[in-house]
């Protein structure tokens, strides 16, 4: 082992006397040439130039130390290698190399990881204690160069050169050291473990090598900044270095000062408060007068009293309220214990606002803030009719409820229910004119993208910063305990490593556990079942089902074309006149302007791209008006396109294009933002009983699809279809939108038509739209969506719709309006589909392929057609 765990002793004194433990006696140097020097080096005294150097010397690295010339340092050696280098130093003239490592961590350094400058040093004590280790007092005597090692083993020897220092004189020197003199005068005020002693003898050194190699000695410098020093020649560089090296030291020192001054100062502030603070307690003792704590303490007193909340919630708030009486104010504790019981006293536990039960009251502002939504408003007419009721046999119920003795069924006096419809039709604005007409107290709550379960909860008091979850947030917003809160965009709730939300809102949305809310952060029951909680979506399915069937379920579906005109009329028109800084008199719309903007430019089951684009219209208003062009104007048709430009949807020439060859079949279906069209695209190529699926269809869509082409195969010859037609061609079935996926099963009848169309060359009538399941053996089944789909065949111009015959129930749903426009074709089988939506077949025979021949007009005979429903 090469390297030497060599560690700076800062208690000289114990080294210098070690002959005390027995070990071995002091070591007086003796020096081969003594005429060469002219002072005791043992002293610390200069030594004189002309010294003489052996050739060759032991060298023992040092691992985060530089000894310099002049100097005298303890040094403690435990490698074997360098305890056996050591003992042959002292039997032999004493006479060592020092020289630092690169790496400080390397134990056994190799030649070439050692600096090449370095001191050597004469051994002056040596102590060897009783772990084997060996401490040694060294003095440095002068620079050397390590030219080549010569041996490595059993420890490091090389020849070596004395390098001569440059001592120049002058009065930079002199400035030098006077700079260095001070800092480091400075450096000992900073630093009280530099003795006075070392500070006044360095102080008192006129040479200034030896100053510099004093100073560096006991200075905290780093290893490259200690090398540099040593590998200087140039005293004045020496100086310089030092010099830069104490004042970036001073630096540090005084930040350090300040920064534990200002602690220190913060601390006697605090103190001094504290006492203050003891002293103002007694006096005001002495006075008879209480303190601010107690005044604090008596006032959460007086609230608890006057909260009017339950018994456990009572019994929690008195007992915290013990502890916070009996805390410093300073404690961390306290701060806690005050926002929980400012929390608890600022709820509204008995405070509630009265209901409006005048029944024609809620129906007159329900009314004035939407049109239409029967359903949704006899509802909320019913629950006011109840609410009514109870109070007025209050005393007949209660005591009908004692003589019970029912403890678990007890009455609820909450409702919760769910507003489903694709979106622009009302939902939100709902729920504000429900509790306009009920007189209550409305806060809406958007829970889309919710993922963390303390929202709703709140988080444990355990946690620092921690909050009440939101119901009790918005409760005590606003006051009152049976307000009118909207939960919106339930549908829409996230899930993560924090908690379930949905999961959550259980407890909240159940009438049976409501009762009792508990809160993470309160941890106290809570009556939530005089909140009307009222929540909203744009489709059941993500709802989980334990939540979803806590609710009372209400459709919201899209609206007719008559209900978009009355509501542009009656609401969104005087809504944009107002925004646009409009008077009434200024601009109105016609009904027909209306209906052009509904059918040219919207397609949707909701009316806000219709108020965008009634805002569009009333902006080029604005702007004629600010040019002096016009002071009033009413829009018709001609002024919508003028304004609004092209149509953007040509709904009943689209269908009649597509539609006018044989393999296309229009199809309705359900999406969360209301009912559309779809496409059913077939085409026939040269090939054998191939059939391909695109269109980025579901598993159950493509089953549907192999359904209806295995019953078109059966049925070949009743459709008049070649038997030869299926073993010489391939299929391709295509439904357009193919970035968009599809799925469902009510899409086959509309496949069936389409394959029967191909094959028998008979183009699908363009007026007629078409939904319903189908099974393998032709049956037609129910499916669901029936109003949504025939309100998006009505808004997109289409006349007939062909529906199971087991939905006829669902077109009491639709309105009359439309039924009356509209013929529903109710059906059994595929058979009687087919002979509804196939028009007479194009001339020409199958073998011509599938040609895009132009229509020419719509080969549907009048005889077929039916009014009203079949």
């Amino acid at each position: 082992m090469s390297a030497d765990d060599n560690e700076l002793n800062e208690e000289q004194t114990q080294l210098e006397n070690t002959q005390e433990n027995g070990t071995l006696s002091p070591i007086t140097l003796v020096d081969p040439d003594k005429s060469s020097r002219k002072a005791d080096s043992s002293n610390g005294d200069p030594v004189d130039d002309e010294l003489e150097i052996p050739d060759e010397l032991p060298i023992l690295p040092l691992r985060g130390l530089v000894v310099y010339p002049h100097t005298a340092v303890p040094l403690m050696v435990g490698q074997p290698r360098s305890i056996r280098l050591v003992d042959d130093v002292v039997a032999a003239e004493r006479v060592i190399g020092l020289v630092a490592s690169h790496n400080p961590e390397d134990e056994e350094p190799p030649p070439e990881d050692i600096h090449k400058i370095g001191t050597i040093a004469a051994v002056h004590r040596l102590f060897r204690a009783p772990d084997g280790t060996i401490r040694l007092l060294v003095q440095g005597l002068a620079r050397i160069k390590v030219d080549e090692y010569i041996e490595t083993e059993p420890y490091l020897k090389a020849r070596v050169t004395r390098i001569p220092e440059n001592v120049e004189t002058g009065i930079e020197v002199e400035a030098l050291m006077r700079n260095v003199s001070e800092q480091f005068r400075q450096l000992g005020e900073l630093i009280p473990s530099i003795p006075d002693e070392l500070l006044a003898t360095a102080l008192g050194i006129e040479d200034p090598l030896q100053l510099v190699y004093t100073i560096a000695t006991y200075m905290r410098i780093d290893l490259d900044d200690a090398q540099k020093i040593i590998e200087e020649d140039s005293t004045i560089n020496k100086l310089r270095i030092l010099m830069g090296l104490m004042g970036k030291e001073l630096e540090v020192l005084e930040l350090g000062r300040k920064i534990q001054a200002d602690a220190q100062l913060e601390i006697d502030k605090v103190q001094r408060e504290y006492f203050l603070r003891e002293q103002l307690k007694a006096i005001q003792r002495e006075l008879g007068e209480s303190d601010e704590q107690q005044l604090e303490a008596e006032e959460f007193r007086q609230k608890i009293d006057k909260s009017g909340m339950s018994d456990e919630a009572e019994k929690e708030a008195r007992r915290e309220l013990d502890r916070l009486s009996k805390l410093p104010t300073a404690a961390a504790e306290y701060g806690v214990i005050r926002t929980y019981l400012d929390w608890l006293v600022s709820l509204p536990w008995s405070e509630s606002t009265e209901d409006n039960l005048d029944i024609a009251h809620a129906r007159k502002v329900l009314d004035e803030d939407h049109y239409g939504l029967d359903d949704i408003k006899e509802r909320i007419l019913e629950y006011l009719a109840v609410r009514k009721l109870r109070l007025e046999r209050a005393d007949e119920l209660q005591a009908a409820d004692e003589a019970s003795q029912d403890l678990i069924r007890r009455i609820r006096e909450g409702v919760i229910l769910c507003f489903v419809g694709p979106p622009g039709v009302g939902k939100t604005s709902l729920g504000a004119s429900i509790a306009r007409a009920m007189g209550r107290k409305f806060s809406r709550m958007s829970l889309g993208g919710v993922r963390d379960e303390a929202e709703i909860r709140g988080h444990r008091r355990t946690y620092i910063g921690a909050m009440p979850g939101r119901i009790v947030q918005v409760l005590r917003r606003i006051g009152s305990r049976n307000p009118v809160i909207m939960l919106d965009e339930i549908d829409k709730l996230g899930m993560d490593f924090r908690g379930d939300p949905a999961s959550a809102l259980l407890e909240v949305l159940d009438p049976e556990q409501n009762v009792e809310f508990r809160d993470h952060y309160l941890d106290v029951p809570f009556d939530l079942s005089q909140v009307m909680f009222i929540t909203t979506a744009n489709q059941l399915e993500p709802i989980p089902g334990p939540l979803r069937d806590r609710m009372e379920v209400l459709q919201l579906s899209g609206y007719t074309e008559g209900e978009k005109v009355q509501i542009a009329q009656e609401y969104l028109v005087p809504r944009q006149i107002r925004e646009n800084g409009l008077r009434s008199e200024e601009v109105a719309f016609s009904d027909e302007a209306l209906m052009t903007t509904i059918r040219d430019h919207t397609r949707e089951a909701g009316v806000r791209n219709l108020e965008r684009e009634i805002g569009a219209v009333c902006r080029k208003v604005v702007t004629q008006i600010a040019e002096n062009k016009i002071e009033a104007i009413e829009i018709d048709s001609d002024l919508v396109r003028e304004y609004l430009g092209k149509p953007k949807y040509h709904n009943i020439t689209e269908i009649e294009e597509r539609t006018c060859v044989p393999g296309v079949a229009t199809g309705l279906v359900w999406t969360p933002v209301g009912g559309d069209i779809v496409f059913i695209e077939a085409a026939r190529m040269p090939g054998s009983k191939g059939f391909t699926l695109t269109g980025q269809l579901g598993n159950v869509m493509q089953e549907s699809a192999r359904a209806a082409l295995s019953y078109i195969r059966a049925r070949s010859s009743e459709l008049d279809i070649d038997d030869q037609w299926f073993s010489n061609n391939d299929i391709h079935l295509h439904v357009p939108a193919g970035a968009v996926s599809k799925d469902g099963p009510s899409a086959g009848i509309t496949m069936a038509t389409a394959l029967a169309s191909l094959l028998t060359r008979r183009p699908v009538k363009s007026e007629v739209a078409m939904t319903g399941e189908i099974t393998l053996r032709g049956q037609v089944l129910p499916i669901g969506g029936v109003k949504e789909k025939v309100l998006a065949a009505h808004r997109f111009g289409l006349g007939t719709v062909i529906l199971p015959a087991r939905n006829e129930k669902d077109l009491d749903d639709i309105p009359e309006e439309i039924r009356n426009e509209m013929k529903f074709v109710l059906v059994e089988d595929v058979d009687q589909v087919l002979e509804a939506a196939l028009a007479d077949p194009l001339p020409g025979s199958q073998d011509d392929g599938f040609k895009n021949e132009p229509c020419a007009g719509d080969p549907v005979p009048e005889s077929q057609e039916t009014e009203g429903v079949e």
